[in-house]
């Protein structure tokens, strides 16, 4: 069965406050159940389970004994999906045999379950002892919810790690509703969204590794979807790749975490731009967007200053030896910004976001105020109108370039915000062309790319120079000579573009087979 479960996280202080929460009253079917449960979590001594994707329990209640295989799935705005697996068992160790039977005919966990010996090598890893709270909820509109506040330790040896969250988990009904009363009881309990399962923290403890940062993941699209399902799809897809980055934000020592989750920014505000006439996003979260958009812009800025452009200029000028104060003062200031970045990942305000946009997307609310033909376009197919969309960026991508060469500033940088749009969008819709067929055009989009980023990097450099020199007055002179030297590279970067511009401009976008 599939597991549909938001994960929300509770300070200690809070908790008391959220068992009186007159929701709690008001939605309760029955009484809450209290329980003490230990749960054992199974794996080979080289981690084969969890390097297939699967996490292997057995949890005591008392005097019973259940084993649950949970496995794949994704994470969405902090709605968790997993294939799972259950079932009672005689004893504290696990039985593959019940759960292999349960698991479909020649499906990837039947395989990886049947491998022989794998039920002699496994062995406890990690555990769990908490607290657990439970209430079934029935809200009106039909769905059924089970509420658990869970508090507690994931332990391994004399390692601990604390827990204190609150799991939603569908029964019946529509995921959307999840997101409206997570979001109900933020308004008086300061709950975060949670990303990390008890499983993925307890891996953590037993085989500690830095939190890495994620890369967009491609996206298939059927060319049977709707172009409501195709939008639901992108979306999620983009706020995977935010939310898979904002723990590594949280730590604030990460560059690239940074830069990953601001790009999954970037891409989530290019597919709302191109699906806003048939999906309109509210107003209140393109506000909410924009503004993680600059939390997250400044500590990028500041980490490219310090360690790009600054690098370039010290390693090219070594006998300059002065500029090192300077260099020494921007990675003081790109450290801030990070720390400011994570303190705004680990807000409520973040966590209202990313709920308030599960919702919007889960629900599909934009269908309340669509007129009939816009209604009529969502419900058709994916493919037409993911072509014409792609048509359209690359015509107003060429019609922005066309006087590239003696551009200023400003008109270059709206070269450059329409090239990562139609990027962006290429590679939204790449699976409804042959394989290898886009590769061309992207390499040629991201060529000229690179070429206008750098020129960016320079116009970006003299903002934060000129920020140095007012905070630092006695490091005014380095930053007279960079701003300086930084012009001369520009002239020379502008001469670069022509090539770039032209081999793009000379492509057509490409067919799709039908």
């Amino acid at each position: 069965m599939m597991e549909i479960e938001l994960k929300l996280l509770i300070d200690p202080a809070d908790v008391a406050a959220f068992r009186r929460h007159s929701l709690l009253k008001e939605y309760a079917i029955a009484k809450p159940r209290l329980q003490q449960l230990a749960s054992v979590y199974f794996d080979t001594p080289d981690l084969y389970l969890w390097r297939n994707q699967m996490a292997l329990r057995v949890r005591n209640a008392g005097k019973t004994w259940v084993q649950t295989l949970k496995g794949g799935g994704h994470m969405e705005a902090g709605l968790h999906q997993r294939d799972e697996w259950e079932s009672g068992i005689g004893g504290p160790n696990p039985d593959l045999d019940a759960l292999i039977s349960q698991a479909k005919r020649d499906s990837e966990w039947k395989k990886i379950l049947s491998i022989p010996a794998l039920a002699n090598r496994l062995e406890p890893v990690f555990t769990t002892r908490f607290r657990r709270t439970t209430w079934l909820l029935r809200f009106a509109s039909g769905e059924e919810v089970e509420l658990a506040l869970d508090q507690g330790a994931v332990e391994h040896n004399a390692a601990q790690a604390p827990i204190n969250e609150i799991e939603l988990e569908l029964k019946f009904g529509k995921p959307a509703r999840l997101f409206d009363f997570a979001l109900e009881l933020q308004n008086s309990v300061p709950l975060r969204v949670g990303t990390l399962s008890k499983a993925e923290r307890g891996y953590a403890l037993y085989a500690p590794e830095p939190q890495a940062a994620i890369k967009a993941q491609r996206i298939r699209i059927p060319r049977e979807m709707t172009v409501e399902q195709g939008f639901q799809a992108i979306v999620g897809n983009c706020l995977e790749q935010v939310q898979g980055n904002a723990i590594v934000v949280e730590h604030g020592s990460d560059e690239e975490g940074v830069h990953q989750m601001r790009v999954g920014i970037r891409r989530l505000r290019a597919a709302l731009g191109l699906f806003r006439e048939v999906a309109p996003c509210p107003s209140d979260l393109r506000a909410d967007l924009g503004w993680l958009r600059t939390e997250l812009g400044a500590a990028r800025d500041w980490d490219v200053f310090s360690g790009g452009t600054l690098s370039s200029v010290t390693s090219a000028n070594p006998e300059e030896k002065e500029l090192a104060q300077l260099q020494q003062v921007a990675m003081d200031m790109a450290r801030e910004n990070r720390q400011r970045a994570a303190a705004s990942v680990s807000s409520v305000r973040y966590s209202r976001l990313l709920l308030s946009l599960g919702g919007w997307v889960r629900g599909a609310r934009w269908r309340g105020s669509a007129a009939q033909a816009e209604r009529e376009v969502l419900d058709a197919g994916f493919e037409t109108f993911a072509v014409k969309l792609l048509e359209r960026s690359h015509r107003k991508l060429l019609k922005r370039g066309k006087r590239l060469s003696t551009a200023t500033p400003p008109e270059r940088h709206k070269v450059r915000i329409a090239a990562k749009k139609v990027r962006y969008s290429a590679e939204f819709f790449r699976s409804l062309y042959p394989a290898g067929q886009l590769r061309p055009y992207l390499k040629a989009l991201t060529v000229l790319q690179d070429v206008l980023g750098r020129l960016n990097d320079t116009i970006v450099a003299d903002v934060l120079l000129r920020r140095i020199a007012q905070m630092r007055p006695d490091q005014a002179q380095n930053a007279g000579f960079i701003e300086g030297y930084l012009a001369a590279r520009v002239q020379k970067e502008v001469r670069k573009l022509g090539k770039p511009w032209r081999q793009f401009a000379s492509l057509n976008v490409p067919k799709t087979t039908r």
